[in-house]
């Protein structure tokens, strides 16, 4: 019976060797895969889910100071460019620049009868060359009669007293005209210097009295809106922040150890927790940090004092998003994201190598407040030209 029993083993055993031969060459297969596909593809790309949603934050303030009669924005509204945020109270402002305008017109007045002035000096100057003149010819015709006793010494005393007299009135007329020219030559009018002076003045009251107006510098939403009504502000004092969401980026906080194949211009993709992964953006690397986010903390870390422990680093890169996507799908600053970079090529510089040949932010908001000043200054002179127009 035993004998009968025994056979049965071997093909058991057999059958289990098979078994673990299969799952042993299934492992094998599954690593090689998974090698291949490491030095493939996760060999060629650096991710981080330490990334955040960031863009320009727009502090408005104030140009100058005053108390606010209007606040016509409020968070989470879409503003323009250009658009009026504050209004301050324009009473003082509208003084000044009543008594701006006054000063300017009286300074061309005053530039207008200094060279009418100047005018009279050189008539006054003509003159006495002809006082001058006269007084030479007199005294050449007496001194002849000396000679003959037909004038006493005297007159010809007299004569040349006159001469005497006469050069020195041309010579103090000429000093005067020369004084009253120096005022007003080389210059017209409105390009007198004292007129140049009054001009700015008005320009600088003109601007002061619109810059009661607090406008978008440019286009986004508001956030953190801490003016209210009645406020008395000053001038550089925070009143909101504007955020343009069209123009946002992410920064990616990749460890130390990860930015060795990193390179400027390379592709990355970043998810949004807000889509939950659903819509994917496109950018590339525009650049990395100058140094680590625990080199800027506002309390950097002494490692040279008390016990030490070493903790990976990371550095921001910063990744610019398609501002096409995102129109589609707008995100909001400070979201988080994930951010994967495709490093396979690195031929790219690892820092910028020149310095950019565009402005990072500009505005025009406050261009044609000195051209309307302008036009407002000319106005004035031109209506106190009188004659000399």
């Amino acid at each position: 019976m035993n004998a009968s029993i025994e056979p049965a083993n071997p093909p058991a055993n057999g059958k289990r060797r098979r078994i673990l031969i299969l799952i042993a060459l299934a492992f094998i297969v599954i690593g090689i895969l998974w090698g291949v596909y490491w030095l493939l593809v996760l060999s060629k790309r650096e991710d981080t889910d330490d990334s955040y949603v960031n863009g320009n934050k727009v502090v408005i303030s104030a140009q100058i100071s005053g108390t606010v009669v209007a606040v016509l924005a409020d968070d989470t509204q879409l503003v323009k460019a250009g658009q009026v945020l504050v209004k301050l109270d324009p009473i003082d402002a509208a003084i000044g620049l009543s008594r701006a305008e006054s000063t300017l017109a009286q300074v061309v007045r005053q530039v207008r009868q200094q060279r009418s002035t100047a005018d009279q000096y050189d008539a006054t100057v003509a003159s006495r060359r002809l006082d001058l003149a006269r007084a030479e010819a007199d005294l050449a015709r007496r001194k002849p009669l000396i000679a003959d006793q037909a004038i006493a010494v005297e007159e010809v005393r007299h004569a040349e007293d006159s001469v005497a007299l006469a050069h020195a009135a041309l010579t103090q007329a000429l000093q005067e005209a020369s004084a009253a020219h120096a005022l007003v030559d080389g210059a017209n009018v409105a390009d007198n210097p004292s007129v140049l002076v009054a001009k700015a003045a008005y320009r600088d009251a003109w601007i002061t009295a619109r810059r009661n107006a607090v406008v978008a510098p440019v286009t986004g939403y508001v956030a953190e809106r801490g003016v209210q009504l009645g406020q008395h502000i000053s001038a550089g004092q925070a009143l909101m922040t504007v955020i343009p969401l069209n123009a946002l980026w992410v920064d990616a906080n990749f460890k130390e150890v990860q930015l060795r194949h990193l390179r400027i211009g390379q592709p990355a993709l970043v998810k949004s927790d807000l889509y939950a992964g659903s819509f994917v953006f496109h950018g590339r690397v525009k650049g990395m940090s100058a140094g680590t986010g625990a080199a800027f903390s506002l309390l950097p870390a002494q490692n040279a004092s008390g016990n030490w422990i070493k903790v990976v680093q990371r550095v921001p890169v910063r990744i610019e998003l398609d501002d096409k996507e995102l129109a589609t799908h707008p995100l909001r600053v400070g979201l988080s994201a994930t951010v994967t970079v495709d490093t396979t090529s690195r031929d790219g510089p690892v820092l910028a190598t020149d310095s950019p040949d565009q402005f990072s932010g500009e505005t025009q908001v406050y261009a044609p407040e000195i051209e309307k000043a302008n036009t407002e200054a000319d106005a004035i002179i031109h209506r106190n030209l009188g004659a000399d127009r």
